[in-house]
This record gives C-alpha cells, structure tokens and sequence, in this order.
C-alpha cells in the first residue's frame, strides 16, 4: 500500500471508525476470557463441558470395547476440519478479493459507501480476514489435539487396576479439552469475522455487528437450554487425582 493510499485510508477512517474497531478487537478479547474464566459460580459452557470430556475419559478405562470412544473422537475431528476447509476457503476467496477490490468499489457506491476509498475497504476486509486466518489456524491446530488425544486414548492401559491407567485418561481429558479450546476459539472468530464484515457499511453497523455477536455468543454460554442442561449437576463431584 502506498503512502499516498495510506493517508487516504487515514483520512476517510473517522474517529467513530477507530472506535468501532477497538470496541470489536476489546469484545472478542473479553469474550474469550470470560468464557474460558473457571468461575465456579458462573461457568459456561465450555467449562461445563471441560468437566464431562474429563468424566468422558475416567469412564473409557472401563469400557470394553472402546470403539464408542473412538468415533466420537474421529467425528470430532471431522468436525474440525470441515470447519477448518471451509475458512479456508473463505480465506483464499479474501486474499483474492484484495487486489480486486476496486470492483467491491463499484457495487459498495450503489449501496452505502459512494465516498469509500480503495484503502479504506482494503483495510476493512482485512480486518475480516485476520479473523478467518485466526478460526483456520485454531480449527487445525484442534484437529491435530485431537489426534494426540486419541493416541494417548490408545495407550490407556486394558486392566482399569493397571496405576497407568488413570494416568493416561487424564492425560487424555486434558488433550481433549486443549483441543476443544481451540476449536471454540476458531468458532468465536468466525462469528467475529461475520461481525467484521458489517464494517462495510459504515462505523454504526459495525457497533451494532458488535452488539449483537457479542449478545448472540453470551446466551448460548450463560443463558441457553443447553446450558441450563449441563449445568443440572454442577459442581461436579471431585475424583481422586483429577484436577479442575
């Protein structure tokens, strides 16, 4: 981008834009804490589920055969890889449309954006497209956890009397809540990404985007069906050498 594309982005980006951005990067900043804080007095979803993917692992000691434990793990990592092929896809589509981004010019100045600079769009999308890169790299990185997880999984021992064999399901929880933490951190850029998008249009809808990604994400971990669900035995119950 040139010095002179510089200026101009500069220009047209107005304080209520700086704004805007900051309050998206500080949203999905808190969010993420907020979600992943164990607070035992108002856990959320992710939290909740850390406890039963733990009770999950205790449970495949005993189990004989753990081919149960095995599909879901590999339907798991299904799940992350197609969300991972599908950002990706959206992230090529981005990096494709950058360069082209005059003809985004042409169709914004019939919808809302007739004074919209070519740096200034260029730098929107951007922003968009930091976070699908971000949702791609954790989605992967989650569908490789998951393969170490199902890895320790096998190396739990068949004899439930075996020392080892605690050992290893803990282990394993752990991989597998590692790996979930990731995959929800890709799922919550996507959304974010999807909030991004309405920057397009002008610094208010990028506020309200904002606002309402971040009401939509906070019901479904504190105030959904699911939730309530969950949350029906918490706290949980303690298990000799499992920690929280």
């Amino acid at each position: 981008m040139s010095t002179t594309t510089i200026s101009e982005t500069l220009a047209f980006l107005s304080p209520l834009d700086a704004v805007a951005l900051a309050l998206l990067v500080l949203a999905w900043f808190v969010l993420g804490k907020a979600f992943e804080s164990q607070n035992r007095k108002m856990p959320s979803v992710s939290v909740l589920m850390a406890h039963y993917r733990r009770e999950w692992m205790h449970h495949s000691v005993t189990r004989e055969p753990r081919v149960y434990d095995a599909i879901v793990v590999t339907s798991l990592r299904q799940g992350t890889a197609f969300f991972a092929s599908t950002v990706m896809i959206a992230l090529g589509s981005g990096l494709a449309l950058l360069p082209n981004v005059d003809r985004l010019t042409t169709v914004a100045s019939g919808i809302a954006l007739a004074g919209a600079s070519r740096g200034a769009l260029e730098i929107k999308l951007i922003v968009a497209l930091a976070f699908v890169a971000n949702a791609f790299f954790k989605f992967v990185w989650s569908h490789r956890v998951f393969g170490y997880c199902s890895i320790v999984m096998a190396a739990v021992p068949n004899d439930p009397a075996d020392p080892v064999a605690l050992q290893r399901a803990d282990q394993a929880a752990e991989l597998n809540i590692s790996a979930a933490l990731a995959f929800n951190r890709g799922l919550r850029s996507v959304y974010f990404a999807l909030g991004a998008l309405a920057w397009l249009l002008g610094a208010v809808p990028l506020i309200v985007a904002t606002v309402v990604t971040v009401a939509v994400l906070w019901r479904r971990e504190f105030g959904s069906q699911t939730h309530r669900t969950l949350a029906r035995e918490f706290p949980f119950p303690e298990r000799p050498g499992r920690t929280n």
